[in-house]
């Protein structure tokens, strides 16, 4: 990376991560729909919600439709499916607070499904910003909540503007491996962006990262050397 990169991401007070294919290896929703037999449904429906044509809000509520999970379903699922955290992430993390950074995940997954991998990894929950399956009180499925910022198109970027300005971050950083998490470098958002590509390459992504990162490793020394 530039010195000027280096520079963003060591003064950087706060470090915000995307959560499916670049903390964990895998996408919640995907796994969770295949757990609930519905996986090729709601892979056509990612598939046709990428090409355009339906709102990210619709194609959410379409997907939730198809799985309608319940409260038994996903407490079964999470209890017989460690999470998958990307190598390297943890070494990261506690890299990254002992210089001084605090760590949030902003995902565009659920809350029911980050919440073990933050608590793997020592994120605290007031430093989650996820989507939130609602359940009926039999523990059917209701809806999502729709007040959540990534319930909604462009919500990561908005989640990074409302990170660094109520915690008060001067200079802020976001890592991930999709085109929404590059949004979030944007005035009054993410000073720097960095690629991930461990899990997922996209060229948009590559070509638009002030650095991009196969492994995290070299970004853990970065944030170790002086």
């Amino acid at each position: 990376p530039s010195e000027d990169v280096i520079d963003l991401l060591r003064t950087a007070t706060g470090v915000c991560f995307d959560v499916d294919s670049t903390v964990c290896t895998d996408e919640g929703i995907d796994e969770l729909a295949a757990f609930l037999g519905k996986g090729e449904e709601v892979a056509e429906m990612t598939n046709k919600a990428m090409g355009g044509g339906v709102g990210f809000r619709e194609a959410l509520e379409m997907r939730l439709s198809v799985m309608q999970p319940t409260r038994q379903s996903v407490e079964t699922y999470l209890a017989n499916n460690e999470p998958k955290i990307s190598p390297g992430v943890p070494e990261l993390f506690d890299a990254l607070r002992a210089n001084g950074k605090t760590v949030y995940l902003v995902s565009g997954g659920f809350r029911q499904m980050i919440a073990p991998v933050a608590a793997r990894l020592g994120v605290p929950p007031e430093n989650i910003f996820a989507n939130n399956i609602l359940f009926n009180e039999d523990g059917s499925y209701k809806s999502f909540d729709p007040e959540e910022f990534t319930s909604k198109a462009g919500g990561k970027a908005e989640a990074v503007k409302h990170i660094k300005a109520k915690f008060g971050h001067g200079t802020m950083a976001m890592v991930g491996d999709g085109a929404t998490d590059l949004e979030s470098r944007a005035p009054g958002g993410a000073d720097v962006f960095v690629g991930y590509g461990g899990v997922q390459q996209r060229a948009a992504v590559m070509d638009g990262a002030d650095w991009f990162v196969t492994d995290f490793d070299k970004f853990t020394e970065v944030v170790d050397s002086k």
